[in-house]
């Protein structure tokens, strides 16, 4: 008999416990359904404090227009990541809930490099990404890189590589192309054309340009070394293009002179 009303105690305060926990639980979802923890305002900024220049609070707020789900509470912070990296120009997100009813997203931005093959455009750190060019400053001019997919990084090195070697002669680069069979073509600003070859990483796994840099590097050396007594020699006479293809030395193409018409 003792033992019966000891299990019927503990039977009703389980069941108390129960219904009370049962009524936190929907006084806490009541609450947190509550207008007032909907999602009110994202905020953007730069990371490490530094400007935007391509990114808007009008071109992430377009990308996520009616698409983020949840509220303060419930609103899944990775997938909303996810989603404010598809924005235009943006490279990178981290976003924070602000209490009650604000995110804070810090934007970091695309560093454009150059132009990418046919659609697209190359970042600092070697990617491929897609974005609207029209954001772009006039007085910018960017160079145009070629290359066959997966090429992004190694493209990006070897173009680091060229213009730190044309930089003493006052030489800009126009277009860089990587053939599908890794053979470099340089394109200067006067338009002079650069043969350079099969380049030397092609031939290894490692396609981020670190294998055949000294080879690379020795082409670019002998070509820049010659150049100021090349162009004494050539009475400084356009070039049309140099090849740079063979083991101790490179061969040029002048380009046509034109001849100026004399007044009778």
């Amino acid at each position: 008999m003792f033992a019966d009303a000891r299990l019927t105690n503990f039977v009703a305060n389980v069941l108390a416990l129960l219904a009370v926990a049962a009524m936190v639980v929907a006084v806490v979802i009541w609450c947190v359904r509550r207008p007032y923890f909907v999602i009110k305002t994202v905020q953007i900024e730069a990371v490490q404090d530094e400007h935007l220049n391509y990114v808007t609070p009008a071109t992430v707020g377009a990308t996520i227009a009616g698409r983020l789900n949840g509220d303060f509470f419930t609103i899944d912070l990775d997938s909303t990541r996810k989603l404010i990296e598809t924005a235009p120009w943006v490279r990178r997100a981290q976003i924070k809930r602000v209490w009650p009813d604000t995110l804070l997203v810090r934007i970091e931005e695309q560093q454009p490099l150059a132009y990418w093959n046919e659609n697209e455009m190359i970042n600092t750190w070697g990617e491929a990404f897609a974005a609207n060019e029209g954001v772009l400053a006039d007085e910018l001019e960017l160079p145009q890189l070629f290359g066959p997919p997966a090429s992004e990084r190694l493209v990006v090195q070897r173009y680091a590589e060229v213009a730190r070697w044309m930089a003493p002669l006052g030489a800009n680069i126009r277009e860089i192309t990587l053939s599908p069979r890794y053979a470099w073509e340089v394109v200067l600003a006067d338009g002079m054309r650069l043969n350079l070859g099969r380049d030397p990483a092609a031939d290894s796994a490692d396609l981020h340009g670190r294998a055949g840099a000294l080879p690379f590097a020795a082409k670019m050396e002998r070509f820049v070394q010659a150049w100021p007594a090349l162009m004494q020699r050539l009475d400084n006479r356009q070039i049309a293009s140099a090849d740079l293809r063979y083991t101790n030395g490179f061969a040029i193409t002048l380009a046509p002179q034109t001849s100026t018409p004399v007044k009778p």
